[in-house]
């Protein structure tokens, strides 16, 4: 059936929209986390794997890096184990770690894989583990007590990211797949590490240069005091908003995710909303975005 007039000029102008950004961007790394209700919402995982096949064939060059976090609780509770948290990170034991690696190196990994592959895309799976990608080290954790002293917080087996090796991610680049990346890490002793996946995602998105680094959430945004999205910040900004109270609470490591990202040589980061249709194209190829952008522009005099 042909679209009406009115259905085929919208369809025009989103085109011609795009164009600048697709021929601005060409060949530009965009770092993706993955994570949240998109992962869950069957229309949503193949929203997001025909934005990711499209940002390929339209010559940039997509990165994944996922999350997992309600599929590693799902089988820990069908294995009639739970798994505490502390701030929002997950206390990882050996036995808790052989699930983590499991879920998230085996089958959310390899069903992101076959959706982008499903759609027209070459994607591969990786974890920190191939190629030391992921060199990791134990997260040290410490947390302030009422009475104002330190407490020393041992989650087991959760690390954070010495370095990357951009090596292998460049090696995927140039052979035209696209890489899905699990949030795994090892030490120098062999030891496999649990991370935070807006973290791998921030430090891959540096030790590559990426263009663009965009965290796929729950939220819309970055919001004040009064709910309203903040769409464009200087890193100024964001360091005064942190300081202000205006960010905080579990959205504070998100942010600072970002932040560390750009201060690091990544363009602009960005806080998009996951629970919203093909949000990726929306924040990269609109003069509108979907979000919060967060850049290392000068504050204007």
């Amino acid at each position: 059936m042909a679209l009406s007039k009115e259905a085929a000029l919208n369809v025009a102008r989103v085109l011609t929209e795009a164009l600048p950004y697709i021929q601005r961007f060409a060949d530009k790394t965009i770092v993706v986390k993955y994570g949240g209700n998109a992962m869950t919402d069957p229309d949503l995982e193949r929203s997001f794997a025909r934005d990711i096949v499209l940002l390929k064939t339209v010559g940039l060059q997509p990165v994944v890096v996922h999350g997992g976090g309600p599929q590693v609780d799902s089988l820990l509770k069908q294995l009639g184990r739970e798994s505490d948290r502390i701030d929002g990170m997950r206390i990882t034991d050996a036995p808790t770690m052989e699930v983590v690696e499991m879920v998230l190196g085996g089958s959310v990994n390899k069903s992101i894989v076959n959706l982008i592959n499903q759609h027209g895309g070459q994607a591969i799976g990786l974890t920190g583990k191939d190629g030391n990608l992921i060199r990791a080290r134990k997260l040290k954790m410490e947390k302030k007590q009422q009475d104002g002293s330190i407490q020393a917080i041992d989650l087991g087996l959760v690390g954070e990211v010495v370095s990357v090796n951009t090596g292998v991610i460049d090696l995927f680049l140039r052979s035209d797949f696209i890489p899905v990346i699990a949030p795994l890490g090892v030490d120098e002793q062999g030891n496999t590490y649990n991370i935070n996946a807006d973290l791998v995602a921030g430090k891959v998105a540096e030790a590559i240069k990426a263009e663009k680094l965009i965290l796929l959430s729950n939220i819309p945004g970055v919001m004040d005091a009064e709910k309203k999205v903040l769409t464009g910040l200087s890193t100024q900004d964001v360091d005064q908003l942190i300081e202000t109270g205006v960010i905080y609470g579990g959205m504070i490591p998100k942010v600072e995710c970002a932040l560390d990202a750009v201060k690091g040589g990544v363009a602009s980061a960005h806080i998009i909303d996951g629970r919203v249709p093909h949000s990726t194209l929306l924040e990269i190829f609109t003069d509108e975005g979907m979000g919060t952008l967060i850049s290392n522009r000068k504050p204007a005099p």
